[in-house]
C-alpha cells in the first residue's frame, strides 16, 4: 500500500491551467460577505458595531448617554473593583461558601471596564495611525535633509584614518 507524502492537489486546481499563458483566464474571487454568516456553529456579523452591554444581557454600572467620561468611569470602575477583590478575600476567611456573589460581582466590573476600554478603541486607532503618519513624514523630511546635505562632508576625516 503506497502513501503519498503530500495529498494531491484540490480540484479547483484545474480553473488555473491557462493562467501563465493567459492570466485573465481564472476566475473571480468570490465578493466579499456582507450580512450576518456562520461559523464553527456560532452566528457573526460583518458590522463593526460593539454592542451594547445591554444587548449582552449585562448590567451597565456606568452612566448611559454619549457623553460619558471615561477616565472618571474607567478610575471609578476600578476602586469598586478594588474593593470588590478585597472583599472577596475577607469573605473568604470568613464565610467561605458566600463567595459565588462576590465573584459575580467582580465579574459584572470586569465585564464594564471591557466595555468601557473597547469603546476608546477607535480613538486609540485614529491616534495611533496618526502617530504612525507624523512618523513617516519626519523620516521623509530627514531623508530630504540628507539628500540636500552636501556629499563630501567629513568624507576627509573617514578616508584619513584609512589612509594612515
Amino acid at each position: 500500500m503506497a502513501t503519498a507524502t503530500f495529498p494531491p492537489p484540490p480540484p479547483f486546481y484545474r480553473l488555473y491551467k491557462d493562467y501563465i499563458e493567459n492570466p485573465k483566464s481564472a476566475p473571480e474571487p468570490p465578493p466579499p460577505i456582507e450580512g450576518t454568516y456562520v461559523c464553527f456553529a456560532s452566528s457573526y456579523t460583518t458590522d463593526d458595531v460593539l454592542p451594547s452591554l445591554e444587548e449582552q444581557g449585562v448590567r451597565q454600572l456606568y452612566p448611559k448617554g454619549p457623553n460619558v467620561d471615561f477616565k472618571k468611569e474607567l478610575r471609578s470602575l476600578n476602586r469598586e473593583l478594588q474593593l470588590h477583590i478585597l472583599e472577596l478575600a475577607d469573605v473568604l476567611v470568613e464565610r467561605p461558601s458566600q463567595y459565588a456573589r462576590r465573584v459575580e460581582d467582580i465579574s459584572l466590573i470586569f465585564k464594564n471596564l471591557h466595555h468601557l476600554l473597547n469603546s476608546l478603541r477607535p480613538h486609540q486607532a485614529r491616534a495611533t495611525l496618526i502617530h504612525i503618519l507624523e512618523l513617516q513624514i519626519q523620516r521623509r523630511k530627514q531623508a530630504v535633509e540628507d539628500i540636500k546635505r552636501p556629499r563630501n562632508m567629513g568624507l576627509g576625516k573617514q578616508h584619513a584614518g584609512i589612509v594612515s
